[in-house]
């Protein structure tokens, strides 16, 4: 191992490496090019010396040659005779030989700073292993340069611890689910403290969280709950709307139902309505003829005539039907039956006759009622003619003989 110290120090000695055998440190040449990343020859210095203590941020500065050139975005620290003098900005620039020494050269890019993986308890007492990066720039070379020996180193162990503290203040839930603000946490915690270096950190990404394998399969199981709880939710939501579905259209059906058989009686009624109407318009034309032709000469005679035909037509029809039916006593006597009911027609004409000028005789001569019969009437007009009209004591008396046979 020393002989490959031994090597590794002499190939490496125009980078800046100084080695102490008894020590076994390493102290590497600071460059503006990258700031605290480390050389392959460093990697295997730390591979072969893991116990020794190994110092990342040495600074190795260029060598004065009186006429400087200073690259774009960096800043050199210039001291005279050991103390500080001036910063040179990006640029030409001139030094005074042995007096002046550049002792800082610092980078005012911005950096990504890995954040090693670390553990921390959150609120709800979960071991958590948590990584980061961190984003941060220098922002005042002099502070940067003598307000803290190691910038990086130090950013590093800060944001570790701030990262512990925040951690403790959530539950796991909240870290999974407040990721941004935890975060946006940890940059205002560390740049409390850096504004004092030089340094602003811009921002802080957490970016892996692992968790312990019991805690990984119980949120695991949580979620194939939750899962399956959301599938049973939405099953019986859609079961619920289905019914709600089918008992809108019963209901519907039965209001469009109702609304048909209402609307059909309304139909049905109007049409009775109509035909009323048009039965009554036409008994009424029908009885203005008939009123017409009454006033007309001997139009009672052909009156008297129709309700001795109506009556007659009526009886021939009871033997007909099945029917019990209350006759009067003088069926047979078919010249009484005429002659009750021209005794009926005779009782309602003279109030129609009163406010008209010209009366007729509604009960005309027996002798010439006969002659406004129609050739298809004889028959009736004759079997009228033969029989004698009883007086009304005759058919009191008849009737009280009938009753007597009975």
């Amino acid at each position: 191992k020393l002989v490959i110290l031994e090597d590794l120090v002499a190939q490496s000695s125009l980078d800046g490496f100084i080695c102490n055998r008894r020590l076994f440190s390493v102290m590497p040449r600071q460059t503006s090019r990258n700031l605290g990343s480390l050389t392959q020859t460093q990697r295997i210095l730390q591979l072969n010396f893991p116990q020794q203590d190994f110092v990342r941020h040495a600074q190795s500065t260029p060598f004065n040659t009186i006429i400087m050139f200073v690259p774009q975005q960096e800043a050199w620290i210039v001291e005279r005779m050991g103390k500080f003098n001036r910063i040179l900005q990006p640029g030409l620039n001139f030094l005074i030989p042995i007096v002046d020494r550049i002792k800082y050269v610092q980078s005012l890019k911005e950096l990504a700073i890995d954040i090693p993986k670390q553990s921390a308890i959150t609120l709800d007492n979960v071991t958590l292993n948590i990584d980061g990066v961190l984003y941060l720039r220098v922002i005042d070379p002099y502070k940067a340069s003598y307000g803290v020996e190691d910038p990086e180193f130090a950013i590093t162990q800060l944001a570790q611890t701030t990262m512990r503290s925040e951690l403790g203040k959530i539950s796991l839930d909240s870290v999974f689910r407040e990721r941004e603000s935890l975060n946006f946490a940890i940059v205002e915690a560390i740049n409390k403290a850096s504004n004092a270096w030089g340094i602003d950190c811009l921002r802080y990404e957490i970016r892996d969280i692992r968790l312990p394998q019991r805690v990984n399969e119980a949120m695991q199981m949580q979620v194939e709950a939750e899962r399956k709880k959301r599938a049973a939710i939405l099953e019986s939501e859609g079961v619920r709307e289905a019914d709600i579905n089918v008992a809108e259209g019963k209901k519907r059906a039965r209001i469009l139902n109702a609304e048909a058989e209402k609307q059909e009686q309304i139909n049905i009624a109007q049409g009775e309505a109509s035909a009323i109407l048009a039965k009554a318009s036409a008994r009424a034309k029908s009885l203005q003829v008939i009123s017409e032709s009454l006033t007309q000469k001997k139009g009672s005679n052909a009156a008297s005539l129709l309700i001795a035909e109506q009556y007659v037509s009526a009886f021939s029809k009871l033997a007909k039907t099945g029917n019990t039916l209350i006759l009067p006593s003088n069926t047979n006597d078919v010249s009484s039956m005429v002659a009750q009911a021209l005794a009926i027609y005779k009782n309602i004409s003279p109030s129609n006759a009163e406010g008209s000028s010209n009366a007729v005789d509604v009960m005309p001569d027996q002798k010439d009622w006969a002659e406004y019969i129609s050739d298809q009437d004889d028959e009736i007009v004759e079997s009228i003619k033969s029989q004698p009209i009883a007086s009304p004591q005759q058919q009191i008396e008849r009737q009280d003989q009938d009753k007597d046979n009975k």
